[in-house]
């Protein structure tokens, strides 16, 4: 849906790695508690908050920080069972009714009891067929693109269009700094299940929320400081010592400033590519995710003709069970890097990715603006800094809403949006087959490269799987 916080991150498929890790010992460091934050004292912000928060402030009306979730429902709606089911899930996530004052100079939270926001929707049924799609694209866009002010609005809101009795489009914003891709898919399973309950006339139950994401807040400046904080900065100042940036071959001259447009195409992944794919994550002791890493990271090799090539990717944060229900900004990106010389073989180069992603791993709680702060490297407004291509790898449609006697599709008419030049992005369906996407920055590639990009991977992963 635009941005790369619309797939559910790498966390189930990393989680493997380290498990295997830590349950040999050989890594992940137990660490206390999340306690409650006392709420009578000013809440402070996470790095991930304080850093969406500088940004706001840099450009109040940017757009480029916000995450849009919009739905078309087909059938029959309860609008009553659907307001139940918002003012729910404000009252139930504190982190949906959090503004951000200044205190001393420094910026803090300032949690708002609940109130019920009225889901009113908006009548179009009187519009000819052609006007009212007309319509309702702008109505989306112009919902999709209006800055928040964060001082005096709380990070959320919704609209709800009515385009006939049984023919409704809702559309949610979110501002990043209260919401990350784990959030997206938890706020469609938690409405998916308070509607069905309130429709059916039932009280809902969901699992208690054990804290808030302000105690996670609190908790992660304790955590990440002194010799913690300088053991994991020192993994990645070696780890990412002398990176060059990647100069892909464009279409364009790259622009002064770093532009958002994008556009993605999808191609199709053979089945009996994907099988090997599989086979060989097995027979490596690894996952599929490290499969298509190291494959991305050897087709960015062959374009830019270097073996030294860094590929972001993100983690979800939540390494401690009380997180798996949290709303809010847990994720951080990581910076993988590979080297190798011209004898390795593909097969080495996935033991490689896989000892590199498993401490990574346990190096990922440094947020990546910090980390950008202490590497320092040359300011340039034309790139993302530290790296350029980036790949996630998730469960295809896991973001979904499931209301009963409703047909429930996602709004096609949304724009998007590159994060950096290049994303990969593969679905694992349910079935055992791959959805894959290639996103990128319409300011430097035309359609006709990325497709030709597109091409060259799958023909780079059939012939590695087949040899390695």
């Amino acid at each position: 849906m635009g941005t790369e916080d619309f797939t559910q991150h790498n966390a189930d498929v990393v989680r493997d790695e380290v498990l295997r890790r830590r349950l040999s010992g050989r890594g992940g460091n137990r660490r206390s508690a999340i306690g409650r934050a006392e709420r009578d004292q000013p809440l402070v912000l996470s790095h991930g908050q304080q850093q969406m928060w500088f940004l706001n402030r840099l450009d109040p009306d940017s757009t480029e920080y916000l995450v849009p979730l919009a739905f078309r429902l087909r059938g029959r709606l309860d609008a009553e069972a659907l307001q139940r089911a918002w003012s729910a899930i404000l009252a139930r996530h504190e982190i949906l009714r959090t503004r951000y004052a200044v205190l001393d100079g420094r910026p803090v939270q300032v949690v708002d009891e609940p109130v019920d926001v009225p889901l009113v929707p908006q009548d179009l049924t009187s519009l000819l067929a052609d006007e009212r799609d007309q319509r309702t694209d702008a109505l989306v866009a112009q919902h999709l693109d209006e800055p928040f002010d964060l001082e005096h609005d709380w990070p959320v809101r919704a609209r709800l269009l009515r385009l006939a009795s049984d023919d409704h489009v809702p559309t949610v914003v979110f501002h990043h700094i209260a919401c990350d891709a784990w959030s997206t898919r938890l706020f469609a399973s938690e409405l998916s299940t308070l509607y069905a309950a309130f429709a059916e006339g039932s009280d809902a139950t969901l699992p208690p929320l054990d804290v808030q994401y302000a105690d996670y807040a609190q908790w992660q400046r304790q955590v990440l400081s002194g010799t913690v904080l300088e053991g994991q900065l020192s993994y990645w100042r070696d780890q990412l010592a002398g990176l060059r940036p990647i100069e892909l071959p464009a279409d364009r001259p790259r622009p002064a400033v770093r532009e958002h447009a994008g556009a993605e195409v999808a191609f199709p992944l053979p089945s009996e590519v994907a099988q090997r794919v599989r086979d060989l994550a097995v027979q490596h002791d690894t996952t599929p995710f490290v499969v298509f890493l190291t494959a991305l990271q050897a087709l960015v090799s062959y374009y830019v003709d270097d073996n030294d090539v860094a590929v972001g990717t993100v983690a979800s944060g939540r390494t401690r069970p009380e997180l798996q229900n949290v709303f809010g900004y847990c994720i951080n990106t990581l910076v993988m890097r590979a080297t190798w010389d011209d004898s390795t073989t593909f097969g080495e180069l996935v033991d490689n990715g896989r000892r590199s992603l498993i401490d990574a791993y346990d190096h990922q709680t440094v947020p990546f603006a910090q980390l950008v702060d202490e590497l320092q490297p040359e300011r340039d407004l034309s790139r993302t800094s530290l790296y350029q291509v980036a790949f996630t790898l998730h469960e295809a449609g896991g973001e979904g809403l499931t209301l009963p006697g409703m047909d429930v599709t996602p709004y096609e008419a949304l724009g998007t949006v590159a994060k950096c030049d290049l994303e990969l992005r593969v679905g694992e369906n349910s079935d055992g087959s791959y959805e894959t996407r290639l996103t990128y920055a319409t300011s430097l590639f035309d359609e006709a490269t990325a497709r030709r990009m597109a091409t060259h991977f799958v023909r780079l992963l059939d012939q590695a799987t087949v040899s390695a």
